[in-house]
């Protein structure tokens, strides 16, 4: 699906907000959006929120930005829409934010990973670390992914993908088929 500019005539737009209510319509296993800039960001945090999978870009300087970015997006759509909703809803829909950037030569390189894992703190969303970008290279930092049970569930090794001690794994006690409750649908 794509969006397009109305015509001569003044007709024929389809703005990404519609685009992204009908394509929840179709009942998906995931949504993904190419790019957010305005009041679609709403309609994509609401579905979110209600447990489907799904991702979209945003541009922004840092991960920290993106998830203001994204906290003040959904603004647009309308006066009834407040900071006392979104900063909630965003933190408890977003898992991981992966900030990229494009170096000298043009090419594109992750700069960090930040896991977040719902918390707000006087309207700021908490955000742990997880890589940041040093030297050229990716550096392992100490934060995890929120919500452990759902790697597991799809059979994804985290303590091996992130290259974890046994003493620092997040997912102790959580066993394939295991069932946890993390505050939202799986």
């Amino acid at each position: 699906m794509q969006t397009r500019q109305a015509g001569l005539e003044g007709t024929g737009e389809i703005r990404l907000r519609e685009l992204v209510k009908q394509a929840l319509r179709m009942r998906p296993s995931r949504i993904i959006v190419g790019e957010v800039r305005a009041e679609e960001c709403l309609d994509l945090l609401l579905a979110l929120n209600a447990g489907l999978p799904g991702m979209a870009s945003i541009h922004a300087n840092s991960a920290r930005e993106a998830l203001v970015k994204m906290c003040t997006l959904p603004l647009l759509a309308g006066e009834n829409i407040g900071s006392r909703f979104v900063v909630p809803t965003v933190a408890s829909s977003v898992d991981l934010v992966v900030h990229l950037s494009i170096d000298v030569s043009g090419m594109r390189r992750i700069d960090e990973i930040v896991a977040v894992p719902g918390r707000v703190e006087n309207d700021l969303i908490e955000t742990e670390p997880m890589f940041v970008r040093e030297d050229e290279r990716l550096r392992r930092l100490a934060g995890m992914p929120p919500r452990p049970e759902r790697f597991v569930r799809r059979g994804i090794d985290l303590r091996r993908l992130l290259r974890v001690e046994a003493a620092d794994d997040p997912c102790e006690g959580v066993r394939s088929g295991s069932i946890a409750s993390t505050g939202r649908p799986a």
